[in-house]
Parts: C-alpha cells; structure tokens; sequence
C-alpha cells in the first residue's frame, strides 16, 4: 500500500514539473493523463474548493486577459457523459441556463457549427437589444480516454474579446469522472472601461468566491472587482454542465424545464455569490424566452 501511494505520489510530481517546464515533452503524456496530473495537482493543493462538494474553482488575471478554471469530480461515469457533452444542442442548452443568455442555437454551413447566443440583461427584452456572440463550436478530441470541446467567440460584450470555454472531461473511476472547463478572454481599453463602468453600478456589491482576507468578525472576504466578474460567470457555466448531465435521461420534452429548475437551486447553494433574481421570476422569464427561441431565427452573420 505504501509503495503505490509513493508511486502515485510521484506520477503526480512528474507530470507537475513536465506541466511547469516551456518545451518540454508534455506534449507526449495522453491527453487524459495530462488532464489527471493537473486534477491531482489542483487536488493536492486544496485551492479554490468548494466547501460543499469536490469542485475547484481558480482564477487569473493576466495584462488584458482574464481566465477562469473549475476542475472537478462528477459521479457519472464517463461513457454516459461523452456522448452529451460533444452534442452542440446540449451546448445551446447549457449556455442558455445562464441568466443573461436570452437565446441559443445551433447553426450549420457545410463541416462549421457555429452557437449564434444573445445575451443581455436579466429581464425579458427583445432580440434586437441582445448583444449576439458567433462561437466557433469544435470536438478537438473525443475517445474513450478524454475528451476536449472548444467554443471560441471573436467578440463578446462590455468590449470583450477572444472569448473562449474550453470543456476536457476523462475517466476517474467506473462510475466517476473528472472534468475541467476554462473560461477566458481578453478586453482593451474601451472594455476595461464598460467594466469598470458595470462594478461602479450594477456590480458593486458583488463578490466572487475566492476568500483573500478575513474580516474582524471573523467572517471570510471574497475577491470583487472583475476577477469576482469572472468567477461567478465561470461557475454558472459549471453548473450549466452539471445541470445538463444530470438532465441527459429524461424525456426531451421535461428536460428544459427540469433543467432550470435545477440550476436555479444549484446556484442558490452559493447565494453570497451567485443569486440575483427569486425562482419563479426566473423560471418564468427563461420559459419565455426558451419559446421564443423555437419560432425565431438568430441574426445573420452580417445582422
């Protein structure tokens, strides 16, 4: 027992240092191999943990690109989560559980899909008011050791770009499995501004889930400003995944509403952070729009 736990212990510090060294073969570790040293990494570490359940949640801010990582451990087993997560419809619907996505769907020109989403305030408004992103939708790998999904947007709103949600899921164990999705982008000077312009109003008393301090009370003080931005977007799309999964066995036609309802209670787990409106306003309001979404057609490229 031991000697398995010392060589556990040192697959994991190989691949760490392989991970950390520019130009190095990491390159040849297996994707899905690759994928476990940094879960381990994470793991071993204890950063960004969720206090309810094994989820990790990290983020950086680096010159004018912002990223967000949630590694986490999910109790379904791999071969049932494959097939729903490299399916762009399933994509559309898990954009869409996000409060500001008013609309989602899937479009095809030949071998390029495309998710064409309107986004926008969280109250119903029309299609002509959302700001719409084009994301390059893409299956980089998808076998039975891993697998990689990339959405790539050039533009997004508040003067973002380079918009990007990269989702790599592997095996854990028969009935587990690990996944990690990155939320990024970049924003110049007139999104830096547009930001700074939304924590001055709409934002300013909201905090993200990274704990930096402690106050006199006690009582933890979480990071704000637009890393608290990012890390509560970046969760709500975790919870969109998981939202899904968990949705994936039910007949199609109560699979939406189930699914809102079951992320809205997700996100009240963390309501420091992530609530904003009470359930029925939302529930309501994302029946609406998920019907309006059947009968209108996105804007064209050009639109």
């Amino acid at each position: 027992m031991r000697h398995a736990l010392a060589c556990a212990t040192a697959r994991r510090a190989l691949w760490r240092l392989l991970w950390l060294i520019p130009g190095c073969a990491i390159a040849q570790v297996p994707a899905g191999d690759d994928l476990r040293a940094r879960f381990a990494s994470v793991v071993d570490q204890a950063r960004g943990k969720m206090p309810d359940r094994p989820v990790y949640l990290l983020s950086t801010e680096s010159g004018d690109r912002m990223q967000g990582d949630v590694y986490a451990r999910v109790d379904r087993p791999y071969e049932g989560l494959r097939p729903v997560l490299v399916r762009a419809e399933d994509w559309c619907d898990i954009l869409f559980l996000h409060l500001n996505t008013q609309y989602c769907r899937v479009t095809r020109t030949g071998e390029k899909v495309e998710l064409v989403a309107g986004v926008g305030r969280k109250f119903d408004q029309p299609l002509a008011d959302a700001y719409w992103l084009r994301f390059d939708y893409r299956v980089v790998r998808d076998a039975a050791a891993d697998l990689e999904v990339d959405l790539q947007a050039p533009a997004g709103p508040l003067g973002t770009h380079d918009v990007l949600l990269v989702l790599e899921a592997a095996p854990l164990a028969p009935q587990q499995s690990m996944l990690h999705l990155r939320y990024s982008y970049a924003y110049g000077l007139a999104g830096r501004w547009a930001m700074q312009a939304y924590l001055a109003t709409l934002a300013r008393d909201k905090v993200g889930f990274t704990v930096i301090d402690q106050g006199t009370d006690g009582q933890p003080t979480y990071v704000g400003g637009v890393r608290g931005v990012l890390e509560r977007n970046t969760m709500r799309y975790f919870l969109g995944i998981d939202t899904v999964l968990a949705a994936a066995d039910l007949p199609a036609a109560s699979r939406m509403s189930q699914s809102l309802l079951d992320w809205f209670d997700a996100t009240e787990r963390y309501p420091r952070q992530l609530h904003e409106i009470d359930r029925e306003t939302y529930v309501q309001m994302k029946l609406r729009e998920w019907h309006r979404q059947q009968t209108e057609s996105p804007p064209g490229p050009a639109d």
